[in-house]
């Protein structure tokens, strides 16, 4: 039976820059910390709500999960904020992952299984071939270890914890994953999955930006050599 959840989000370090400008910065975030408050006080704390203690009109364009890692883009004014929003929507944005899966994948490949909210069981998603909207996940082993893989992911559409659903329907859940980990979810204290690649378009500059967070890949390889 799953223990009541109690957010308690990593105080330090209390917001990692990778890149700021005028019109945007990007942070690393950490597990464990929302992407934007939560609807009760005590679930205040979030990026955005740290963004903003120093830009107050700081707007997010994105999210990701409670228990994902890494690079996030927050908007620093409305003007950004409509650019970057339009280039999430459309899909210009590129963004890959790192994860480590549970067992051993050998090959590349894709999932594209449709998912929407389970309700009855919120925030969890389900696969619903009925109602589900498309999700189109793509990965590719890049190491593997006695129980595990370090893992690329590619998500062609954001649907929320698609990664994560995706990876478990096709036998290989994501170590750490306290929805979808069944017996790999007690593994490692947090979710193994992180952002660690952006590329878009800089809403002010109209320059092509690429962001990289490379500590995930070393983190994750000395994480799986510890369990194994």
């Amino acid at each position: 039976m799953m223990m009541p959840f109690v957010y308690n989000p990593p105080k330090q370090p209390y917001l990692r820059v990778v890149y700021q400008d005028r019109a945007v910065i990007v942070v690393d975030k950490p597990s464990g910390l929302l992407s934007v408050p939560g609807r009760f006080p005590q679930n205040h704390d979030s990026v955005l709500s740290r963004v903003r203690t120093v830009f107050p009109n700081a707007l997010a364009v994105h999210r990701l999960d409670l228990d994902t890692a890494g690079l996030m883009v927050i908007a620093l004014n409305n003007l950004s904020a409509r650019n970057l929003g339009f280039q999430f929507e459309k899909r210009l944005v590129k963004k890959s992952y790192l994860a480590l899966a549970g067992g051993i994948i050998r090959e590349k490949g894709r999932v594209e299984l449709p998912l929407r909210c389970d309700w009855e069981k919120r925030p969890r998603q389900i696969v619903d071939s009925k109602q589900g909207k498309y999700a189109l996940t793509f990965y590719e082993p890049l190491e593997t270890f006695k129980n595990c893989t370090l893992v690329k992911l590619i998500p062609h559409t954001g649907r929320s914890h698609q990664l994560r659903v995706h990876m478990a329907e096709i036998g290989h859940p994501l170590l750490g994953d306290r929805f979808y980990g069944a017996k790999y979810a007690n593994l490692t204290e947090n979710l193994c999955l992180a952002s660690v690649k952006l590329d878009l378009t800089n809403p002010v500059f109209l320059t092509e930006s690429h962001f990289t967070c490379d500590h995930y890949q070393n983190d994750f390889q000395n994480l799986a050599k510890s369990i194994a």
